[in-house]
């Protein structure tokens, strides 16, 4: 046995830290850390409903101190990611707090295949605090990087969501920017198993737990990971001024979801190279889009900057908008709903959602579950006709 593992259990009162997560492989760090160590105490960090506490102590009031049910959370996430957890009520809540740091007349890149609701948050304060917007490729690492020095704040996803472009991540950290720059990466499809931005020289990172964290279409939640103390503090006062704290329960179940984050993203990443490979070469099926695939555009870039491919597909039905409905109300494995990343399979036709209008009619988005792959096969042959291959 591994010494580092092994000792855990000897540091008495003290929880392991984020600076322990180096000393551990990921997979046991979800397990082992976000646990109080005392004996007698809950093998699990249990759920505290509290909104005050009796005064004397570090903590008085749960909106500005936090709760130790957050706390354990925090440090499952700040150890993945190699920083600083911060835990908010929503994936919206995390990215509102990072792009409340930014004044009027902010300059803000984000990609042209970007998440709706980041969207609509950059086009509302372009509207009310003068913001200058621009959009680029994922992509487009050149320009990426030309942009690192005159923007404020680079707001990368990759892979974005759903059309699975991939950026050059560690080449746009790296990139000489001016004085208070911010890169803050959307880690939430990749998962900090596949990806981790801050080791790259990324300032934040963000996740919508509600997805592969939590992993169970059953909780609310996001996370900021600050690289640096100042961040921290800043993410800290956000979520204290803002009020976007977490609930005791989602917090709770998110951090028992992380503890089997490796194992289902194994199983569902597993499940979703061998269905992209039979969706490639069925009839019925115009594109599909996954970067494990070596036909996949962003193949190359994937393979050499992400240790795992996701377990995220998009393709493209024949026959436009009214196939793809008719696919999604006859799936019966496959459920048919909006999210991703929980231990179902799901599947929804994006171009319906109000601001994605840049989608194809026809484009499918199936999150891969941890079902048998072939029950996951069945399912879609008998929707979509696709034992037909060509």
């Amino acid at each position: 046995m591994n010494s580092n593992i092994s000792n855990i259990g000897s540091s008495a009162s003290r929880p392991l830290r984020p600076s322990h997560a180096g000393t551990m492989h990921p997979r046991t760090w979800v397990i082992a850390s976000g646990r109080r160590l005392e004996p007698g105490e809950p093998l699990n960090a249990p759920i505290v409903p509290a909104s005050n506490f009796v005064l004397g102590a570090h903590r008085a009031y749960s909106r500005d101190d936090g709760t130790p049910t957050w706390e354990a959370l925090e440090e499952v996430m700040g150890g993945l990611e190699g920083g600083q957890a911060v835990a908010f009520s929503s994936g919206m809540g995390a990215i509102s707090a990072v792009f409340d740091q930014l004044g009027v007349g902010a300059r803000v890149v984000i990609p042209t295949d970007c998440y709706p609701g980041v969207v609509a948050l950059t086009e509302r304060g372009v509207k009310q605090r003068g913001w200058q917007l621009t959009r680029i490729p994922a992509a487009a690492t050149e320009v990426w990087v030309s942009n690192a020095a005159i923007a404020d704040l680079l707001w990368l996803e990759s892979p974005t969501n759903p059309l699975l472009h991939v950026s050059d991540v560690p080449a746009i950290c790296a990139a000489p920017r001016k004085s208070g720059t911010l890169v803050a990466v959307d880690n939430t499809l990749a998962t900090p198993l596949n990806q981790r931005p801050l080791a790259c020289g990324a300032d934040l990172v963000v996740h919508s737990v509600t997805k592969y964290i939590g992993g169970h279409s059953d909780l609310l939640g996001g996370v900021v990971v600050a690289g640096r103390e100042d961040l921290f503090r800043q993410m800290v006062a956000a979520r204290e001024v803002g009020g976007a704290t977490p609930g005791a329960l989602e917090a709770f179940l998110a951090a028992r979801g992380a503890r089997t984050l490796a194992l289902r993203l194994e199983a569902s990443q597993a499940n979703a190279i061998e269905i992209a490979r039979r969706l490639e070469r069925a009839r019925g099926v115009e594109r599909v889009r996954y970067p494990g695939l070596a036909s996949d555009p962003h193949h190359e870039l994937a393979a050499r900057t992400l240790k795992g491919f996701g377990a995220l597909i998009s393709f493209d039905v024949a026959g436009g908008a009214a196939v793809a409905d008719r696919v999604c109300q006859t799936v019966k494995l496959v459920r048919h709903a909006t999210s991703l990343g929980a231990v179902e399979s799901t599947m929804e036709r994006r171009a319906a959602v109000p601001g994605q209008d840049h989608l194809p009619p026809g484009l499918l988005r199936l999150s891969v579950g941890c079902e048998h792959v072939e029950d996951i096969w069945k399912d879609l042959e008998q929707t979509i006709g696709v034992s037909s291959l060509r």
